[in-house]
């Protein structure tokens, strides 16, 4: 089993129990789950280039949650805190959004930004998330996309049928 799909079926494990999340399917190291509460669905990859020591502390997802009218809303948690201050920037293939951040997470401006992204990573073979660390040290993280459009529209086919 390779490493990244080893990580996403560990996050079913250490799922909370009040969660209820359901697996969808694992893509060549994306992941799609379902949660029955509060009626959310979402794609999930982690980044590839990643040091043991930090393996699973950074994600991205692609979230659906119909009872909030909400629809491909990108997120990312970046491998390690990131200094205050700090841009955080997304590329895929060439073209760069900047996020929107906080601590270690960060988000697009609104949904067209999300829609861009979603539709980048579509057709993208790769995926990097740049920012700086609190200690100054460059912060990059890899992620492949091969699958991710699979676990994206597996996500919202779920959410359209809850």
């Amino acid at each position: 089993m390779r490493p990244s799909v080893f990580l996403l079926l560990s996050l079913i494990v250490t799922a909370p129990a009040h969660a209820q999340r359901v697996p969808l399917g694992i893509f060549f190291g994306w992941g799609a789950f379902r949660d029955q509460r509060p009626g959310k669905c979402y794609a999930i990859g982690q980044p590839h280039n990643l040091p043991d020591r930090l393996k699973g502390s950074g994600w991205a997802t692609v979230s659906y949650w119909p009872v909030r009218n909400i629809r491909s809303q990108f997120h990312v948690r970046l491998s390690q805190p990131k200094r205050a201050g700090s841009a955080v920037i997304l590329r895929i293939d060439g073209k760069l959004f900047q996020l929107r951040s906080g601590g270690q997470d960060a988000w697009t401006a609104n949904g067209a930004a999300d829609r861009q992204i979603v539709t980048a990573m579509r057709t993208g073979t790769e995926m990097v998330v740049d920012s700086r660390s609190v200690r100054g040290g460059l912060i990059r993280d890899r992620y492949h996309l091969r699958g991710a459009a699979t676990a994206v529209d597996a996500a919202a086919i779920a959410c359209t049928r809850t």
